[in-house]
């Protein structure tokens, strides 16, 4: 009599054709599961610049507020150093899960084209822009130039040029003073720090001349009288406190624009789904009151923009840059 129970051969054959069909499938069913639970652990978030400065005081704001929104920790990472060009090549060479990301600045679209990285603007993920500011030129409030005209005059007359210190060759509080010195017909010494912070600390003490910066790494030392900000890099005058009154570069007949920016980007080629989750949270955590007012005391722009309107600045800005390091001849 014939038995109804199947062979051994189609018992190996059906479990054969059943693990080709797990293998296959696994993978995305891994992925698919990796994207429906993100995040399931801490978000690192890269400052490509040392603690203080107006980039790390943004990115910790942040990451507190961004409890609010998403069941995992932000932790912010400092790495400075090659003008943020450390901290951003670790995140490009990150896999791209949203688990590491940066606060990204303008010296994104600038030092690709010092030769200082490997890597290009279009390298990142663009998330969120969270800032915008001006440059500001500030000088110590004992100095003897009370404004643009007699430091410009102190500049081409002194023997030895005047120091700026900036956040590392490259980066742009050092191209808008080299810039600055093609402007007014003369040349100012670079001096580079990791970030803008120690070369404020090194303005304090007199080993500087100037700072040009982001108004938000002077404001503290601008409102308790130890610094003076003597120019606006902008158009129009900066709305910030203790800096309404400060005229534009343009209002002193020195045709020269220049501003930064901060957001957040991941590696290139984020998955589609992580960045539409990443997008909400960052967007949300963007309109939290304690991010806004944060921002204000900071100085800091608060200017919110979306992915796609964050990556168009930055590509036009990098064509920008990428322009002007060619002019200036800037190593």
């Amino acid at each position: 009599m014939m038995s109804n129970r199947p062979t051994v051969q189609k018992l190996l054959a059906a479990a054969a054709a059943t693990a080709s069909i797990w293998l296959a499938a696994s993978p995305l069913t891994a992925q698919a599961q990796g994207a429906a639970d993100y995040p399931n652990k801490p978000i690192e978030l890269v400052v490509p610049f040392g603690a203080g400065g107006g980039t790390d005081v943004l990115a910790r704001v942040f990451a507190d507020a961004a409890k609010k929104h998403v069941n995992q920790p932000m932790t912010v990472l400092n790495k400075p150093g090659a003008s943020g060009g450390i901290g951003l090549a670790e995140v490009v060479a990150a896999k791209a899960d949203g688990y590491k990301i940066a606060m990204v600045t303008v010296e994104m679209a600038i030092i690709p084209h010092m030769g200082i990285v490997k890597f290009l603007p279009d390298d990142f993920t663009p998330i969120v822009r969270l800032n915008a500011d001006p440059i500001v030129l500030t000088v110590r409030a004992e100095a003897p130039w009370n404004t643009v005209e007699e430091f410009v005059e102190a500049a081409k007359k002194s023997k030895e040029p005047m120091k700026f210190g900036n956040a590392g060759s490259g980066g742009l509080s050092h191209l808008a003073a080299a810039a600055l010195g093609q402007k007014i017909g003369t040349t100012f010494t670079h001096v580079p720090f990791q970030g803008n912070a120690p070369a404020v600390v090194a303005l304090l003490g007199g080993h500087i001349d100037a700072v040009t910066s982001s108004p938000s790494e002077v404001s503290t030392f601008i409102a308790t009288g130890k610094l003076r900000t003597l120019g606006v890099f902008a158009d129009q005058r900066f709305k910030g406190v203790g800096f309404d009154q400060v005229p534009t570069l343009k209002e002193r007949k020195i045709d020269l624009s220049m501003g930064t920016w901060r957001g957040l980007a991941g590696p290139k080629n984020m998955p589609a789904d992580v960045m539409s989750k990443l997008s909400a949270i960052t967007i949300k955590t963007a309109n939290e009151p304690a991010v806004k007012e944060a921002m204000e005391k900071q100085n800091l722009g608060y200017s919110v923009a979306d992915g796609e309107t964050f990556r168009k600045q930055i590509m036009a800005d990098s064509a920008l840059f990428k322009q002007l390091i060619q002019q200036l001849g800037v190593k």
